[in-house]
């Protein structure tokens, strides 16, 4: 299957809402409701201080995942779905919503206790797989998860799911390693942590 060259611009995303307000139907798929179950129930921890949402959509995820969070910094790449999420999120004081191109921009403010991939890594090339795990280690507390959430299909993304996956993790580099993995039928999930601070 031939697979785009280029890591997938922030144009193509914002195109995709502007036609369809929830193209992959995210609010209403019994495949993504049992995902998100999964997702949720693979985060170790009850409670997170400080979680970043990477590729938020339409915000049916951050919802959820707000339950768990004392502060949640949700990003998405098109504007026309973060507006959707801001109004679905609405009542969630403690979720911000900020438009970001991933890896190119990133959050200023680092000390994240959780990061959420899940459904963006096989939008990028190798190269900007690289660079996002880059940012992604240097963002971590000590002790910090990252949990990726991937899609194991055919794709014509530059990347296939599990090819996405084992990239980020081989790229994390030293000081976040793999904690647990578990494969469903069709996706796969992989929780990595940050090594624990000094003491």
């Amino acid at each position: 299957m031939s697979r785009a060259p280029h890591s997938l611009p922030p144009g193509y995303f914002e195109a995709l809402y502007q036609a369809e307000a929830d193209p992959w139907r995210f609010a209403d798929s019994a495949y993504e409701r049992e995902k998100y179950a999964a997702t949720l129930a693979a985060l170790p921890r009850p409670r997170y201080a400080h979680a970043l949402e990477v590729g938020c959509s339409i915000g049916v995820l951050t919802a959820q995942l707000a339950a768990r969070c004392d502060r949640l910094l949700a990003v998405d790449a098109a504007e026309t779905a973060l507006a959707e999420a801001r109004r679905r999120c609405a009542g969630l004081p403690q979720v911000e919503f900020r438009r970001l191109w991933l890896p190119d921009e990133w959050p200023a403010e680092g000390g994240f206790d959780l990061i959420l991939l899940s459904e963006v890594v096989y939008y990028l090339t190798a190269a900007d797989v690289g660079l996002l795990a880059a940012r992604v280690r240097a963002a971590l507390r000590p002790g910090g998860d990252v949990l990726l959430v991937h899609w194991t299909g055919e794709t014509d993304y530059p990347l296939a799911g599990d090819a996405a996956a084992e990239l980020f993790i081989a790229s994390a580099g030293p000081g976040v390693g793999v904690l647990r993995q578990a494969r469903h039928e069709r996706y796969r999930l992989d929780l990595l942590r940050a090594a624990p601070g000094p003491g």
